[in-house]
C-alpha cells in the first residue's frame, strides 16, 4: 500500500506544480507577448502539456484508488476523486475553449481570441485549485 501512496502524492504532485506553473507563469508569459503570439504557441504548448497531464492524473487517481482500496482512509478516496474531477472539468468545462484555440481557423490578432485565452487561463486555474487540494490531501496523509 506505500508504494500507492507514493506514487497518488507524486504524481498529484507534479500534476499540480504543473498546472500552477502554467497559470502563474507559462499562460501569463504568452499573454504579455501579444494576442497573436500567445494564440500561436497555445496549440503546441496545449498538446505537450495535455499529454503530461492526461498522465499523472489517471496515475493520481488509479494509485490513490488503490491506497483507498487496500484498507486507507476515506481521505485517499475524497482525494482521489478531487484529483480525477480535472479529468471531466477539462472536458465539460475547458475543452469548448481548448476546441475553439486550437481551429485552425482561428483569427490571432482577433479580441474574440485574447478574451478566449484568457478564459481559458480563469478555467485551468480551477485545475489548479482542484490539484493543489489533492496534493494536499495526499501529503497530509503520509506525513
Amino acid at each position: 500500500m506505500t508504494y500507492f501512496q507514493f506514487l497518488a502524492t507524486l504524481t498529484a504532485n507534479l500534476f499540480t506544480g504543473a498546472a500552477i506553473y502554467i497559470n502563474l507563469a507559462e499562460h501569463p508569459a504568452r499573454m504579455e507577448c501579444g494576442t497573436k503570439l500567445a494564440a500561436t504557441v497555445f496549440g503546441p504548448s496545449y498538446k505537450r502539456a495535455a499529454k503530461m497531464q492526461v498522465i499523472l492524473a489517471l496515475l493520481a487517481t488509479g494509485a490513490g484508488a488503490v491506497s483507498w482500496w487496500l484498507g486507507g482512509e476515506l481521505m485517499w478516496l475524497i482525494g482521489t476523486l478531487i484529483i480525477f474531477a480535472v479529468v471531466p472539468f477539462t472536458l465539460i468545462a475547458i475543452g469548448p475553449t481548448n476546441k475553439k484555440l486550437l481551429d485552425p481557423g482561428l483569427d490571432p490578432d482577433a479580441e474574440s481570441t485574447r478574451i478566449l485565452l484568457k478564459n481559458w487561463g480563469k478555467l485551468h486555474a480551477v485545475r489548479s485549485i482542484l490539484s493543489l487540494a489533492a496534493s494536499i490531501i495526499f501529503l497530509a496523509l503520509v506525513v
